[in-house]
């Protein structure tokens, strides 16, 4: 009997080791899949927000897949042999998002390849004069003399920020081709080999990122700074439903979001410049072309940073109602909804302008209309008697806010300043051929009645139609 029950016991403990390891097991199981579901929906929302991801992650994969036939097709590698990787590791390290980046990247390690190569084969001719004692010597000297000195030109701020790359591929070409002339025989040939599947690479990738959905560095900055100036009126618009209180907590929540999307333009310098770089090497394209001024889009950039810094500022006092001394409470209220909508409609036609490409003539009034209401605000504060305020925090609360709302107003005029010497530099369209560009010609037909008369011989009548003129 003992026997049987601790038969029966161990066979319990197996079924629930078994029956525990299966929970076990599920569990890992729920967990693997429910993080499978999470990077598919981040997959998922990645290729929605852009879908141009997608596209640009085929093309690299269509252009590697292009080079790789050097190594595939024998006739090809007969001619290029081991080079041949040269090519694909262009298209890993040169093919870029944007094509300005690609063209520029391309450009850099083809002109690198060139330069660093020929100098290399020179090198290697001086060092062989030397005799077989002092080549290595002669050689290890030459690139110690280039690597130190192009090194050093990278800090250089205009050559880092455009040539960096470059730089590095005319250290890495120059070291190769010196050192494998060393033991090479037929250095001129590797040379000539290593730039022509660099060529090849560079090529595929820049046809490849023109010729299908290319991507322009150029557009997505001008862009950029268009939607900018719409965060920047979003704020400014819902400051009399956010701050002076005067509609329903329904409406305020229901434009929180909109409310707050000014805090994204304060980080956007380093994009912006990052774009304007990769769009100096862009061709002539679309609307654009070479007379873009680019360094013209940095400098309205930074004018609206330098509203939604100030306009971070006016935030801080929103957590507190609009206190003023009674006497001006009304007044006060009125010109800081005045200015606040008419700066904001300002930049939003400003926005709309550079949309379009038109000359931001639109803005004109509610630019006067939002001076003339901060004139009459600081007349308002100046002439105001604030003795017989009982509450100075609330005098100094209004006339802080006050001032920062007129700062603003008068950001807004210097964000208009910099789209209007972007106009005259870019050549924007008037807004009248604004307009005719978006509408189509209208061609109206005016037929007149045919005119009748009636035959003196038989009565019968004689229809002359004549033509219809056509305007």
């Amino acid at each position: 009997m003992e026997s049987l029950e601790m038969g029966v016991a161990t066979s319990q403990e197996r079924v629930g080791a078994l029956a525990s390891a299966g929970r076990q097991l599920m569990g890992f199981s729920k967990k693997v899949t429910a993080k499978v579901v999470e990077v598919a929906k981040k997959v998922m929302k990645l290729g929605q927000d852009d879908p141009r991801r997608v596209v640009h992650s085929l093309k690299v994969g269509f252009a590697l897949s292009l080079v790789s036939l050097i190594y595939y097709l024998q006739p090809l590698y007969n001619s290029f042999g081991i080079n041949a990787m040269w090519a694909v590791m262009t298209v890993v390290v040169v093919f870029e998002f944007y094509v300005g980046a690609t063209l520029g990247k391309g450009l850099n390690r083809g002109l690198a390849t060139l330069l660093a190569g020929a100098l290399g084969v020179g090198a290697t001719h001086l060092a062989s004069l030397t005799g077989k004692t002092g080549e290595p010597i002669m050689l290890g000297f030459f690139v110690f003399l280039q690597a130190a000195g192009t090194t050093f030109v990278r800090f250089f701020p205009r050559i880092k920020a455009k040539y960096d790359y470059g730089m590095l591929i005319f250290i890495l070409t120059f070291a190769l081709v010196s050192v494998s002339g060393f033991r090479e025989d037929k250095i001129v040939e590797f040379a000539h080999k290593r730039l022509s599947t660099v060529v090849i690479g560079g090529s595929a990738c820049l046809i490849i990122s023109i010729i299908v959905c290319p991507v322009w560095a150029g557009e997505d900055l001008h862009l950029l700074i268009a939607s900018n100036m719409e965060k920047l009126a979003n704020f400014l618009e819902g400051f009399e439903v956010e701050y002076l209180g005067e509609s329903e907590d329904g409406d305020s929540n229901r434009d929180k979001s909109l409310f707050q999307e000014y805090k994204s333009v304060l980080g956007t310098k380093s994009k912006e410049e990052s774009l304007a770089n990769f769009a100096s090497w862009e061709p002539c394209h679309g609307p654009f072309g070479f007379r873009h001024p680019w360094k013209q889009y940095l400098k309205v950039g930074a004018s609206i940073r330098q509203c939604a810094y100030r306009i971070e500022a006016l935030e801080g006092y929103l957590t507190t109602k609009f206190q003023a001394p009674p006497q001006v409470q009304t007044r006060l209220k009125e010109f800081c909804a005045e200015m606040a909508m008419e700066a904001a409609e300002a930049l939003r036609q400003l926005s709309s302008s550079l949309k379009t490409m038109a000359t931001p003539s639109s803005a004109i009034p509610h630019l006067e209309k939002s001076r003339t209401a901060a004139k009459a605000l600081k007349s308002l504060l100046k002439t105001t008697s604030w003795k017989d305020a009982t509450d100075l925090l609330a005098v100094v609360h209004a006339t802080t806010v006050t001032s920062l709302l007129i700062d603003i107003t008068d950001c807004t005029d210097k964000i208009a300043e910099s789209v209007n010497e972007l106009a005259s530099l870019t050549g924007f369209k008037t807004a009248e051929k604004a307009k005719k560009h978006l509408k189509c010609d209208e061609v109206v037909l005016t037929v007149t009645a045919p005119e009748v008369t009636v035959s003196s011989e038989n009565g019968s009548p004689l229809v002359k139609s004549p033509p219809a003129p056509v305007l």
